[in-house]
């Protein structure tokens, strides 16, 4: 069968639209995984958010407040810092790092297929953007604005919900790592023995 040029019909023109395996459908899939990651990423720093500004309604001026005894206790402060308050008078370099990482992030999620690698991703993305739009609109200014902390636990800095983005996202990239899972899951490693 022919097209009306005189020319053979692709599989694409004979299925009536792109193949699995054409580049529009890998484009469309590309965007696919970014956005799924973006989607992780944003509703995980909307969940920061909230909850920072929950911290600063109800924890503004109080002593800590008890949660599960001594065991989790919720206390409001204000971190100039990285994790765990380390750099505290390098503010502006965080920022510029968590922007890049961000940035690259992003980037880097249109090649991410493996559903575990997504969640890694997405928790990474929104831990770090949750920071960052600390320090970009907390005082004292743009790109020195200090991050909401307030989740308190034994022998532990206090922390808040993007930091548990952040942790969860390191675990989970360390096990996927050590168990050899690739970005792109099975589609990858058919191709890898399509190709050998």
């Amino acid at each position: 069968m022919q097209a009306e040029t005189g020319a053979p019909l692709t599989p694409d023109d004979a299925a009536g639209g792109p193949s699995a395996d054409s580049p529009r459908a890998s484009a469309r899939e590309r965007r696919r995984n970014a956005a799924l990651i973006v989607a992780i990423g944003a509703v995980w720093l909307l969940l920061d958010q909230a909850s920072k500004e929950w911290a600063e309604a109800e924890l503004t001026g109080r002593p800590p407040v008890p949660v599960l005894g001594d065991l989790l206790q919720f206390r409001l402060l204000y971190n100039p810092g990285a994790a765990f308050s380390m750099g505290t008078g390098s503010t502006w370099i965080f920022t510029v790092l968590a922007s890049v990482v961000v940035v690259v992030l992003v980037w880097q999620s249109r090649d991410v297929e493996t559903p575990a690698w997504r969640w890694a991703f997405g928790l990474l993305l929104g831990g770090a953007g949750g920071n960052l739009t600390d320090r970009l609109l907390r005082d004292p200014g743009p790109g020195r604005g200090h991050v909401v902390d307030f989740i308190e636990l034994p022998n532990f800095p206090v922390f808040n919900v993007a930091d548990i983005g952040i942790t969860s996202a390191a675990v989970l990239i360390a096990l996927l790592a050590l168990r050899g899972t690739p970005l792109a899951g099975a589609q990858a490693t058919a191709q890898t023995e399509e190709a050998a």
